[in-house]
């Protein structure tokens, strides 16, 4: 498998939108984002994450890691640049990298370790993991692909699950995934514990239930959300914590 040159990384934006006021206040703010700065694209009405990146990803010519990010993610002053930077060093120690993001995890059970640079929701994450470090899975909120490593999201994760699906398809063709000290912030409106809205629950569920069922093989996996020992997990978890919240 052939895999560009580090130098001179060119990256290339996409992102899904359910909302426009969160695009509109958070992503589209971007420094980075504005008229002259990194190219960008945001797709409506998708039925999935891999919808809109894979359509992208076939249409790349000219950008040589295409990065997804969620619509409400903030990238300061100067996001572009440490993301080159990070990645660059992040390539030159792992030259099959292929799937890179901001906040992952390495391991699995007790061997989980989190690393990542990031705030979410208003609580500084700064794991103790030094960057750039290699990773099993990686969250949504920001992750990007490597063009010409051939990898494509698989629509089956739905909205969930796609960014450690990338880095567990990535181990399988012989490369590799990393977190990256590329800090930004997630103003994400899902509570961070406590009850889930019903539509979330269900689709959650649902998609958990197509990861489980692609990586029976690959289990354990601990994502930034779930700690996934066998099928079921993902449907068993959920389930608890809408009965913990009922009166």
């Amino acid at each position: 498998m052939q895999l560009s040159s580090p130098n001179g990384l060119r990256l290339g934006l996409v992102t899904c939108v359910s909302r426009l006021d969160v695009l509109t206040q958070r992503l589209a703010l971007s420094p980075c984002l504005q008229k002259g700065g990194l190219p960008w694209t945001a797709h409506f009405n998708c039925s999935s994450a891999a919808q809109a990146f894979n359509q992208e990803l076939r249409a790349c010519d000219s950008v040589d890691w295409l990065v997804w990010v969620h619509q409400d993610v903030f990238l300061p002053e100067g996001w572009d640049r440490q993301f080159r930077h990070a990645l660059s060093q992040a390539v030159a120690r792992w030259p099959h990298l292929a799937v890179a993001g901001v906040y992952g995890v390495q391991g699995a059970g007790a061997q989980a370790r989190r690393a990542g640079h990031v705030l979410d929701r208003g609580q500084l994450l700064r794991e103790p993991a030094p960057l750039p470090c290699l990773v099993d899975s990686l969250d949504e909120l920001l992750v990007a692909v490597r063009v010409s490593s051939g990898l494509r999201m698989d629509e089956a994760m739905g909205f969930d699950f796609y960014a450690t699906d990338l880095v567990l398809q990535a181990q399988q063709a012989g490369l590799c995934a990393a977190a990256l000290d590329a800090y930004c912030e997630h103003w994400s409106d899902t509570p961070a514990s406590g009850a889930m809205p019903a539509q979330l629950i269900s689709r959650v569920k649902s998609n958990g239930q197509a990861f489980e069922a692609k990586w029976a093989h690959r289990l354990p996996v601990q994502t930034p959300c779930f700690a996934i020992h066998r099928p079921g997990d993902v449907s068993a978890f959920v389930d608890r914590i809408a009965t913990e919240e009922k009166p």
